[in-house]
């Protein structure tokens, strides 16, 4: 090889370090890329949906003198209970909305387990204990009214309704 051929393979060279760091950082892209995909992706529907999400907020609790229910706490209408005799205990959704529903267990009397369930929409919890919280996103994309329920309480009944 001549001298002229030596340069010019000594410029194009990369260490080993430049490699490395390259790596790493497709790497974490591809991680990135990966979680968004999955954090986007409703669990009733195969491909992320990139939308701003309806929140809905349901705490799970004890009540001394109705046992375990489901209440709703929106940032509009502030709390109301989803089984008790308040009126209009139903949430309303439109049709075609993404929804990101958080359940929370504060029942702070028992410290029961709870879950929370919509079969329609393949909403499933986990079985949270006392103050912990799930989110869970799904696509309101069926109209009418959904009762979502408790596998652990059974008396804990809501519902859901998504309008035209």
């Amino acid at each position: 090889m001549g001298k002229k051929q030596k340069n010019k393979a000594k410029r194009l060279s990369i260490s080993r370090g430049t490699i490395l760091f390259v790596a790493v950082i497709v790497a974490a892209a591809g991680a990135g890329i990966y979680y968004l995909i999955n954090s986007s992706t409703p669990v009733n529907v195969d491909h992320p949906v990139f939308a701003t999400p309806t929140n809905i907020y349901i705490i799970g609790t004890h009540d001394p003198t109705r046992g375990y229910i489901y209440e709703q706490e929106s940032t509009r209408q502030g709390k109301g209970s989803l089984t008790g005799a308040t009126p209009d205990a139903a949430i309303h959704v439109p049709q075609g909305s993404l929804v990101s529903l958080h359940f929370i267990n504060e029942d702070k009397d028992t410290k029961s387990p709870m879950d929370l369930n919509i079969d329609q929409f393949k909403v499933h919890t986990n079985n949270l204990g006392y103050f912990q919280a799930q989110t869970i996103n799904f696509m309101a994309n069926k109209e009418g009214t959904f009762s979502y329920y408790s596998n652990l309480h059974p008396e804990m009944k809501g519902s859901l309704t998504v309008d035209p």
